[in-house]
């Protein structure tokens, strides 16, 4: 068996591609959605909550099954749940046809991360941050991608359903690049890690903080990308330009994530980022005009390192977790985004019902709602850089016994 590393991780971004196309060409039509089917804000967000729901659900059962399985079939398991999932959205009908729609693509969304997190770090042992960085750029950039393409096909008044079927190509070459590759096994799985050890290294304290952590860092950068449409239609006739600049920002900051991680650890980036994600969802919050786009290159910058470093922080200094530990920290974050998703739709339609039916402010309400989140952690990742500190200085971190 010959091992490809530059042809499978190629193949791994594209299939991030898709992924990532599923959240810009959804964050592009979601009020179209809401007018065509008659869905109110409370409805819209309990269909956009299915996808990060669904996402949890595959990333930790594909994490359990990975090392039995292997990562080439989770990723043909994968490719059938995007293919059902982009076909059943476009020809959905209403509420239920999106609701279940959309949790497919969640779940092949999930499964992908649940093969490709694991593979990229078996792929690059000794570079794991950065290449993680490498590999979810193309997250954000899928997300540019389609955002503009929803900007293209509306100017050309092309259908929503258009606009979903162009994420069959890139499911379809993934598709057909994976099942030609031969895949190596999981990093734990080639270090003679027990899956008693695995589990074990799950109740370290620092993993169980990161755990916690990922619920804010998810939430702070997703619903606020998620929903950029809804949030600031009142702000701005550009919001969804908004959300092609955040992401075009991330998009280039995690291109050059290897000089950025030579400059500052990863638990120092991480509390950077938070100070720029609380200052631009403070400034999208209050600002109008043109203005806003300043404050969302701030926020893109913010946002930027978030998703990839936490999980390569933790399989750095926790190796043990192994595929598991990765797939429960994109759990903990999706899950805890399907929930907030939920809990401000319902949010919004209160505000909107509350001011006798004037929406003019309520996006901006429920981004200050949203800024508590970065805000505390600012102190816990300040809190997460002494602890560091103190232990490289003492001890270095100890694996756990097998």
């Amino acid at each position: 068996m010959q091992i490809n590393r530059t042809a499978l991780f190629r193949a791994s971004c594209l299939s991030l591609l898709v992924t990532s196309l599923s959240f810009g060409i959804r964050a592009g039509i979601l009020n179209k959605l809401g007018v065509e089917f008659h869905l109110d804000k409370a409805q819209l967000g309990s269909i956009t909550a299915t996808a990060f729901w669904g996402f949890p659900l595959a990333v930790v059962i594909g994490g359990i099954v990975v090392d039995i399985i292997g990562m080439k079939r989770l990723l043909q398991l994968a490719f059938i749940f995007h293919l059902l999932g982009i076909v059943l959205t476009i020809f959905a009908g209403g509420f239920w046809t999106l609701f279940i729609s959309t949790l497919t693509i969640g779940i092949a969304n999930g499964t992908v991360e649940a093969a490709c997190n694991p593979l990229v770090t078996a792929l690059y042992p000794d570079d794991k941050t950065t290449k993680l960085n490498h590999f979810h750029l193309w997250f954000p950039g899928g997300i540019v991608i389609g955002s503009l393409l929803v900007l293209v096909f509306n100017k050309f008044g092309l259908s929503w359903q258009i606009q979903v079927a162009t994420m069959l190509i890139p499911t379809l070459i993934y598709g057909y690049l994976f099942s030609k590759l031969d895949f190596p096994v999981t990093e734990r799985v080639s270090s003679g890690v027990s899956t008693a050890g695995m589990y074990k290294a799950l109740l370290n304290p620092l993993f169980i903080f990161m755990f916690i952590c990922m619920f804010g860092t998810a939430i702070t950068e997703l619903f606020t990308g998620q929903w950029i449409d809804v949030l600031l239609k009142n702000v701005t006739q550009n919001a969804i330009l908004i959300l092609t600049l955040d992401t075009g920002v991330m998009f280039v900051g995690r291109a050059f994530a290897k000089p950025v991680l030579k400059l500052f650890s990863p638990q120092v980036l991480l509390l950077i980022s938070t100070i720029l994600a609380a200052l631009g969802i403070y400034l999208l919050s209050t600002l109008t005009g043109d203005a806003v786009f300043i404050a969302a290159i701030i926020f893109g910058m913010g946002v930027c390192y978030f998703w990839p470093t936490m999980l390569g922080f933790v399989n750095t200094n926790l190796p043990n977790t192994g595929a598991i530990g990765l797939n429960l920290m994109g759990g903990a974050g999706m899950f805890a985004v399907s929930l907030y998703l939920i809990f401000m739709g319902k949010h919004y339609d209160n505000i909107v019902a509350a001011a006798h039916g004037d929406n003019s402010t309520a996006g901006q309400q429920v981004l200050q709602t949203t800024l508590i989140i970065p805000c505390v952690l600012i102190v816990a990742f300040t809190g997460l850089v002494i602890y560091m500190r103190s232990r490289k200085k003492t001890t270095p971190l100890k694996t756990v016994a097998v």
